[in-house]
C-alpha cells in the first residue's frame, strides 16, 4: 500500500562500524537506505533506482533492512509495487512532503519551505544510528531545490549519517534558468551555490556517472568522489507472445499496423526530438516515431505543444508520450522489444542508459555520439554501427539570416541572465562569430523554429540536399528498408563495469573510503572546472537557451 502520510522515524539500532569489503560485495552493517529525489517520475534517475536497489540488497552484508523513498511527491503506485516486488524481504516506505519537490512547482516562501524541510528530515531521520543509515541523494547537482540539498547536508552532519550525493546532471549545463530561482532562495553568488552542491566532510561522498566529470571531482575531493557508472545489466528477455501483445497495443494506439521507431524518453528539449523526426522520415518513411514519457515539468510544456501542433499540421507519423496517463501499459523494455529500431538524438546526457538498453534488448540503435558519454561506452566495449556526430543541413533549407539573427538574440538574452563571472567563459558557436556564412549547420544547433523550417520540406527534397553532406545516411536508409540495421552486441567486459555486482562494489568502496580533509575552497574550484567545460561551444545549443524559440 502506498504510504504518503507523515513519515515515522527510522528505528534506532545498536552502533556498528563499516567493515572492509570482499570481492563479492560490500560487507557493511544492517543498513537503512534513504533514497532522496525531488520526484519519482519516469526517467533515467528512477530507472537507476529500480535497477540498483535490488543489486545493493543482494550484495549488502548482512542485509539491507529498510528502504525509505523521500521526495516531493508520491511514486506511481504501479512503479512502487514493482520495486517492492523486487525486494520481497525488505520493507519499503515513503516519506513524502511537497517541500522536497522542485522549487519551481511550489508556492510557499523559501523560509517556509526551509522550515518544512527541516521538520520533514527530523521526522524521517529521528532516532537513527549513524552506522546503520545511508542517505542516497539523487541529482541534487541539478539545482532544482538547493534548500533540500542544504537541509540534507545539515541533517546528516548533525547525526554523522553517511550521505552520498549521486550526480546525474548539472544545473550549470545549459540549465541557467535555475539561477534566478537560486538567488530568490538566498543563494546569491556562484560560490554559495558551489558550497551547497559540493559540500565536504567526513560523512559526505560524491558519486558521478561519467568519467569526464568524475575526473574533475576526484581531482578536487580525492577518495570522497568516485566514478560509478549506472547499472545496466541484461534485461529479462521478452517472450514472442508478449512482444506480439505489445505490438497489438501499439497498433491500437497508432490506429494502424506499421513499423515503430522508439525514442525511450520524456518530452524534454534536450532530447532534440525534431532530429528524430527528421531521421525517421528520411530513413524509414513508413515508420511511426513514438516517444514514451510525458512532459516532466511546466518549463517543457511549450516545447511539447509546439511539436504536437507541428505534427498534426504537417501530418507527421509521430506519437508523443505513448505511456502518459496509461495505468497498465507495457514497460519500456517491452516497447523496445516490439519496436523495429531505437533512436537517441539527445543534445546532452549524463550517462545515456538508452545506449546500453538498446544493446541489452537486441534492437538497432541510431544515436548521436555525445562527447562526455562516448568515451565511457567505448571503454565498456560497446560499438554502435549507427552512431553519428551531427546531421549537417545546408543553408538553403531554412532562412539562414533570420535564424542567425534569432540565435544571436537568444544568446544575448541568455548571457544576460548569467552571472558576469560565468558569462566571460562562454565560447559562442563558430557560425555566430564574424566571418563568411558556413556551408552547412548541424541540425542540433538550430532553434526549434529553424528545425521546423527544415521539416516543412518534403522528405525526398531535404534528403536530396542533405545526403551529400551526410553520406553515412545512404547505407542506413538501405539497411532500414531491408531490416538489416546493425545491432550492438553486448560486450563481455561491459559486465565488469555495468553489472549489478560491480555497481554494489563501487558504491561500497565509496562508502568505506576514509578521505583526507578537503580544504573549503575545493567546492568553488570544482564548480569552476565544470563551468569551464560546460560553457565550451560544443556543449551550447539554442534549444536550451530559452523555454521556446
Amino acid at each position: 500500500m502506498l504510504r504518503s502520510e507523515e513519515p515515522k522515524g527510522i528505528s534506532a539500532r545498536p552502533a556498528k562500524v563499516f567493515a572492509r569489503s570482499s570481492e563479492s560485495g560490500p560487507t557493511l552493517p544492517n543498513v537503512n537506505l534513504v533514497i532522496v529525489h525531488c520526484h519519482f517520475r519516469p526517467g533515467g534517475v528512477r530507472r537507476v533506482i529500480e535497477l540498483a536497489v535490488p543489486a545493493l540488497a543482494a550484495s549488502w552484508r548482512p542485509r539491507l533492512q529498510r528502504v525509505v523513498l523521500l521526495g516531493g511527491e508520491a511514486p506511481n503506485p504501479g512503479w512502487l509495487r514493482t520495486v517492492r516486488h523486487s525486494l520481497p524481504r525488505t520493507p519499503i516506505d515513503c516519506a513524502i512532503d511537497s517541500s522536497a519537490g522542485y522549487l519551481s512547482e511550489q508556492r510557499a516562501s523559501p523560509a517556509s519551505i526551509a522550515r518544512r524541510l527541516q521538520t520533514h528530515l527530523e521526522h524521517t531521520l529521528s532516532g537513527v544510528d549513524a552506522a546503520d543509515t545511508v542517505v542516497w541523494a539523487h541529482n541534487q547537482g541539478l539545482g532544482r531545490n538547493l534548500l533540500l540539498t542544504r537541509a540534507l547536508t545539515d541533517a546528516c552532519r548533525r547525526r554523522g549519517v553517511r550521505l552520498v550525493f549521486h550526480h546525474h546532471d548539472w544545473w550549470l549545463d545549459n540549465r541557467w534558468a535555475r539561477w534566478p530561482e537560486m538567488r530568490r532562495c538566498g543563494f546569491r553568488t556562484l560560490d554559495a551555490v558551489a558550497r551547497t552542491v559540493f559540500p565536504t566532510g567526513p560523512e559526505i561522498r560524491h558519486a558521478v556517472i561519467n568519467q569526464s566529470e568524475s575526473s574533475i571531482l576526484q581531482r578536487q575531493f580525492g577518495t570522497a568522489a568516485e566514478w560509478i557508472p549506472n547499472p545496466a545489466g541484461h534485461w529479462p528477455k521478452v517472450s514472442n507472445v508478449r512482444r506480439n501483445e505489445v505490438a497489438a497495443w501499439l497498433e491500437s494506439r497508432l490506429g494502424e499496423r506499421a513499423p515503430v521507431w522508439l525514442v525511450p524518453c520524456r518530452l524534454l528539449r534536450r532530447k532534440n526530438l525534431a532530429e528524430a523526426v527528421l531521421l525517421t522520415r528520411w530513413l524509414r518513411p513508413e515508420a511511426w516515431l513514438v516517444t514514451t514519457g510525458g512532459v516532466s515539468s511546466p518549463a517543457e510544456a511549450a516545447y511539447a505543444r509546439t511539436l504536437r501542433d507541428a505534427a498534426q499540421r504537417e501530418g507527421w507519423r509521430l506519437k508523443l508520450s505513448v505511456l502518459e496517463g496509461v495505468r497498465s501499459g507495457p514497460s519500456v523494455p517491452e516497447l523496445m522489444a516490439a519496436s523495429e529500431a531505437v533512436l537517441l538524438t539527445s543534445l546532452q546526457e549524463g550517462f545515456g542508459l538508452p545506449y546500453v538498453e538498446a544493446a541489452a534488448a537486441g534492437r538497432p540503435l541510431i544515436a548521436r555520439s555525445l562527447p562526455n558519454v562516448a568515451p565511457d561506452l567505448e571503454a565498456f566495449g560497446f560499438e554502435f554501427p549507427q552512431g553519428y556526430d551531427e546531421v549537417q543541413i545546408p543553408l538553403s533549407l531554412f532562412d539562414w539570416p533570420a535564424e542567425r539573427a534569432r540565435q544571436a538574440r537568444l544568446l544575448r538574452n541568455w548571457k544576460a541572465s548569467i552571472p558576469a563571472s560565468a558569462r566571460a567563459r562562454i565560447e559562442p558557436p563558430a557560425f555566430l562569430r564574424t566571418g563568411p556564412a558556413p556551408r552547412a549547420v548541424p541540425f542540433s544547433r538550430l532553434t526549434l523554429t529553424g528545425q521546423l523550417e527544415v521539416l516543412r520540406h518534403p522528405p525526398d527534397h531535404s534528403w536530396a540536399h542533405c545526403v551529400p553532406l551526410n553520406p553515412h545516411l545512404e547505407p542506413w536508409r538501405q539497411e532500414a528498408a531491408s531490416g538489416r540495421l546493425g545491432i550492438t552486441t553486448w560486450p563481455t567486459r561491459a559486465d565488469d563495469w555495468l553489472g549489478d555486482a560491480a555497481y554494489a562494489r563501487r558504491l561500497g568502496m565509496l562508502l568505506r573510503a576514509s578521505p583526507e580533509p578537503v580544504p573549503p575552497d575545493r567546492a568553488v574550484r570544482c564548480q569552476e572546472e565544470l563551468l569551464q567545460s560546460k560553457l565550451h561551444a560544443r556543449f551550447l545549443y539554442p534549444l536550451l537557451w530559452a523555454s521556446k524559440s
